[in-house]
């Protein structure tokens, strides 16, 4: 393929933008920060941002009006509240103004075998917040190839809408090699969601074209940026 026509099939800048999930998820961000995260995704037009659950109300008054969505986090980091919580988070979450809602899996019962459980919590979860868009976190890093692979046939089947990689908290983000792996079990029943430590345009433009239709990313900005300098 000509260099002509490579340059051709890359997204654009705003395309790009439409991928983005661009988070900050930091416990020890301030009212300040959402602000600034709202207005650069509004600059922008990125899909959504992506907060914790206590900063949704305060997105959600910022965003009216705008196409960028609200995403929040159920069981951040390590999914391992009990379950009754988490299905309380999400539907206060979807309340106060959440589109989208990442929900870590309980990896401790994910480790121990438990897939009984967790599909049992995906399934209330999903249930309890129709109106919401669902992206299951299986945190990558910490399950074997084997459990990856079950992880996502278990999200799939509670009817996650994704299967995201990571939070972006656990010991490694995303890598290309999981995305592929998802992305072949999902196929066309499902989508994925790559995140963390994605800084730059090459590097988001990797996962897209390993098949991930959403880019977690506390970067947006920066990768917008050199999308639009025609780095």
């Amino acid at each position: 393929m000509s260099k002509r026509k490579k340059e051709k099939a890359r997204p654009s800048g705003n395309e790009i933008a439409k991928f983005i999930d661009q988070s900050l998820l930091k416990p020890q961000a301030t009212e300040a920060d959402i602000i600034k995260l709202c207005k650069g995704a509004i600059k922008y037009n990125f899909y959504s941002v992506c907060v914790n659950p206590y900063y949704v109300p305060l997105c959600n008054a910022l965003l009216k009006g705008h196409e960028t969505k609200v995403t929040t986090v159920i069981g951040f980091p390590l999914g391992m509240t009990v379950k009754d919580a988490k299905i309380y988070e999400a539907k206060q979450a979807v309340l106060y103004g959440a589109d989208d809602l990442d929900i870590v899996i309980n990896i401790g019962a994910a480790k121990s075998g438990n897939w009984q459980y967790i599909q049992e919590e995906l399934s209330e979860i999903i249930s309890a917040t129709k109106s919401a868009l669902h992206k299951v976190i299986i945190e990558t890093c910490y399950l074997s190839e084997k459990e990856k692979i079950v992880a996502t046939k278990v999200a799939l089947a509670c009817g996650a809408r994704f299967i995201k990689t990571s939070t972006g908290f656990g010991t490694k983000g995303a890598a290309i090699k999981d995305v592929r792996l998802i992305k072949k079990i999902v196929g066309d029943k499902a989508e994925v969601k790559a995140a963390g430590g994605i800084k730059t345009l090459s590097h988001a433009l990797s996962f897209i074209k390993a098949g991930a239709t959403r880019i977690g990313t506390s970067a947006g900005v920066e990768i917008m940026r050199e999308a639009h300098s025609g780095i």
